[in-house]
This record gives structure tokens, sequence and C-alpha cells, in this order.
């Protein structure tokens, strides 16, 4: 299910730039959901919206989701990024899963600093969703990137 919320954008000095919708997912059945899920104590808590036709979100990692001291888990890492491919269907009401994924990791994310997920459709066919995601650094430096193939299905996830 997914919420409607209206933001409006303002510009320097205050004035109105710009009144849209923002659609944003609904979490009364993921609510346990590891990456996603504002009820689970151990999960990152991922808030997605849908901008544009993509699914955004943001992201700081904190001690408990390092790897080497200091640095945000690999592992972890892929998990923002196919997440954001499952919610760029969901907000299409597309039902879909992860067939296959492939990352690559371009700049080191430290924890404490804040990362901004997107994800996005790319191509369509009849069963297959080509999706790319991307994580960002506040400065705009492209950390991380990965493409999947997302499997169509019209399985109820209960």
């Amino acid at each position: 299910m997914l919420s409607m919320e209206n933001v409006r954008l303002a510009g320097k000095d205050g004035e109105r730039v710009k009144d849209f919708k923002m659609e944003i997912a609904a979490q009364d059945k993921y609510n346990l959901c590891f990456a996603c899920g504002q009820e689970n104590p151990i999960g990152l808590k991922l808030a997605f919206r849908f901008e544009d036709g993509k699914a955004k979100a943001e992201f700081i990692p904190g001690p408990y989701h390092q790897s080497w001291n200091g640095i945000f888990h690999g592992g972890l890492l892929a998990l923002c990024l196919d997440e954001a491919f499952g919610y760029v269907l969901y907000f299409q009401g597309i039902k879909g899963m992860t067939a296959k994924m492939e990352m690559r990791i371009r700049k080191t994310i430290r924890t404490g600093q804040k990362i901004f997920l997107t994800g996005e459709v790319k191509k369509r066919t009849r069963k297959l969703i080509e999706t790319y995601a991307r994580a960002e650094l506040e400065d705009g430096t492209l950390a991380a990137e990965a493409t999947a193939s997302m499997y169509v299905t019209d399985q109820e996830f209960a």
C-alpha cells in the first residue's frame, strides 16, 4: 500500500518553487523486513519514497554495520542496493524478486557517512525487468552501483 504526501520545495528566499506529491511506502505488511522494516530492532529501517520514477532513500551506517574497522560492510551495501531495486518495482505495482545482481564498489563508505540510494528501471520485457541502483555520498560522489535482473511474478507475498 502506498500513501501520498504533499511536498513543497522552496527556493533560496523561501519562495515556492514546486508542489508535488511523493509516494511513500506503507510499512503495514513488511514491518519486520531486515532492510526496510521499521519495527525490526536489528534492521536497517530504510525508508524509500518514489520521486520522478525512482525509488530513493538515505542511510547512515553505524558501528554495527561495519566490516573492517570504520568501513561499511559490502554485503550490507549490496542489501541496500537490492532494496532499491525492489522498491522501484513496488512503487509501480509490480511484484518481483531479484534473479541476478552485479555490484561494483567505487569508493569506500565509512560508518557515520550518509549515503543516498536510488533505484530505477532501465528496461522491461514480459518476465524480466532490468534495474539500476546507486549509492552516492553527500557530495554526489558515486560510491557504488549495481544492476539487477528482476523476475516478475504474480506470487502473493503475505
